[in-house]
């Protein structure tokens, strides 16, 4: 394996990777071609994600050829798919590696399908991205529109039942958890769904409808169901939500911490 680049990221899967192999020899044949057979992060995950993605109808062969095209093209992704990785390392207690969410979580799997999803949509082939959508939702439960705009940091943690519509869009280092909804409130087209802010804790369950905006460093509580707009740096709970307070860090996303600091 040779690269003309340094990349921690990847210097850091392949050596976990390895250790890996020495501890469960069983998995071996698996680890070395989804990962140490490879030269760079994106090698190894266009073949990880279009092997998850293959269909009686479409190989994974022309699958990877289509997410390697889209990494190509659309030159943020290799960013974005770093500070995701890291992201989760950093915010996951149940996470001390970067090998482990490339390899088994599904949140960043969907996640970085989605990216490719939304290159194909801004390059006019929306057949294709929806393919990938319904493909990212059959498979792990996830269901992110690819016209939807997400930024990067981003933590889907579990991510089973999250839903994200057409018109949304989630700032940087944001932090969403299952069965989340950031949707539209009727049959109206145009721009409808949530503008998420950055550093935004999203807490599970919480249902986010309409064209409404939710301000940078704001924590959702579990649960809520949030009509208007959000202050930044405040926590809103409830059904309808209201504010019940303020998170103790400028980004809770980063912390990670549900409960409430009611004033």
């Amino acid at each position: 394996m040779s690269r003309t680049n340094s990349d921690p990221v990847w210097d850091r899967i392949l050596a976990e990777t390895e250790l890996e192999v020495a501890k469960e020899p069983i998995l071996a044949s698996f680890l070395y071609a989804t990962i140490l057979n490879h030269n760079d992060l994106e090698s190894a995950l266009s073949f990880h994600l279009a092997n998850k993605l293959d269909s009686p109808t479409i190989s994974s062969l022309l699958l990877r050829e289509v997410i390697a095209n889209a990494f190509d093209s659309c030159t943020d992704i290799g960013r974005s798919i770093r500070s995701d990785l890291l992201a989760i390392e950093e915010r996951d207690s149940a996470c001390n590696s970067l090998a482990i969410p490339f390899l088994y979580f599904k949140g960043f799997h969907a996640l970085q399908i989605h990216r490719v999803a939304h290159c194909l949509w801004g390059s006019g082939r929306e057949t294709l991205a929806l393919f990938f959508q319904n493909r990212m939702s059959g498979e792990f439960g996830v269901d992110i529109h690819p016209a939807a705009r997400l930024g990067y940091g981003i933590m889907l943690d579990h991510a089973t039942g999250l839903v994200i519509g057409e018109t949304a869009v989630v700032g940087n280092n944001v932090s969403i958890l299952q069965s989340v909804t950031l949707g539209g409130t009727g049959k109206e087209d145009g721009d409808r769904h949530p503008k998420v802010g950055a550093g935004v804790l999203i807490s599970a369950g919480a249902k986010i409808l309409g064209n409404i905006r939710i301000g940078e460093g704001a924590k959702v509580g579990a649960g809520s169901v949030v009509l208007q707009d959000v202050p930044p740096h405040t926590t809103v709970a409830g059904v309808p939500a209201k504010v019940v307070g303020r998170p103790e860090s400028d980004q809770p996303a980063l912390e990670m911490d549900h409960r409430f600091n009611c004033d």
